[in-house]
């Protein structure tokens, strides 16, 4: 799951504002790990209860001025503020979940195909993803990035030309993974590319991976938006 602070104006560096509300999100996804749909629970200061946020997940993923007043954190972050702000513990996840499926309604998309199948020499299987996400990426964040996945830099980040920024990769057993940090056209929209060279017909790496990749992108500041499967 996935944890914001919500603020009632944009956050700037050293802001020491306290929130108004938390925002848990949970992406649902198909059996091959990409993303069958998004759903939402939060909570404000100012009615106290955790109710549907379906809404205000689409703005922040749409909204750049709504961007500005939302910051992705780790749970244990989001149980800080909420002990702070409600007075008691966060609930647990499994609880947290149940409340973002209430009233949500969700049909699994036909797998999302681009290419055919190409299959890289020596493997059983290739598949490519993308991670999608939202945001500005500073060059302070790209840094991380660059020290977390020690990623070799592909392109000039000050160029708006260049898509591919940094490429990194993997093993995992007998699996190969890598991937590119691309820049799609604006300035606020990023996705990181995966290519999964599969050694056999198991997939179990797949999804901690994805999840590991999403992970380290939200830490600096970027908004995952969905998880598309290509080939």
């Amino acid at each position: 799951m996935d944890y914001y602070l919500v603020y009632a104006s944009p956050v700037a560096s050293g802001n020491s504002a306290v929130p108004e509300g938390i925002l848990v999100e949970e992406f649902i996804l198909a059996d091959d790990y990409s993303a069958a749909g998004l759903v939402s629970v939060g909570w404000s200061s100012q009615d106290r209860r955790w109710r549907a946020s379906s809404d205000t997940s689409r703005r922040i993923r749409t909204d750049a001025l709504l961007r500005r007043r939302v910051v992705p954190v780790a749970r244990q972050t989001a149980e800080v503020f909420h002990r702070g702000l409600a007075g008691e513990d966060l609930p647990d996840e499994a609880v947290l979940s149940a409340y973002c499926r209430v009233g949500a309604t969700m049909s699994m998309p036909a797998p999302l195909r681009l290419s055919a199948a190409r299959v890289t020499t020596g493997f059983h299987e290739t598949r490519l993803y993308r991670i999608l996400f939202a945001n500005e990426l500073n060059p302070g964040a790209l840094a991380n990035l660059r020290a977390v996945w020690r990623m070799t830099i592909t392109g000039d980040p000050a160029d708006p030309h260049v898509r591919v920024l940094g490429t990194a990769g993997r093993r995992i057993g007998g699996d190969a993974f890598s991937w590119d940090l691309r820049r799609l056209g604006a300035m606020d929209a990023w996705c990181v590319d995966l290519t999964v060279d599969l050694a056999d017909s198991r997939d179990e790496a797949v999804g901690p991976l994805l999840r590991e990749l999403t992970t380290t992108m939200r830490a600096q500041g970027l908004i995952p938006v969905t998880i598309d499967r290509f080939s």
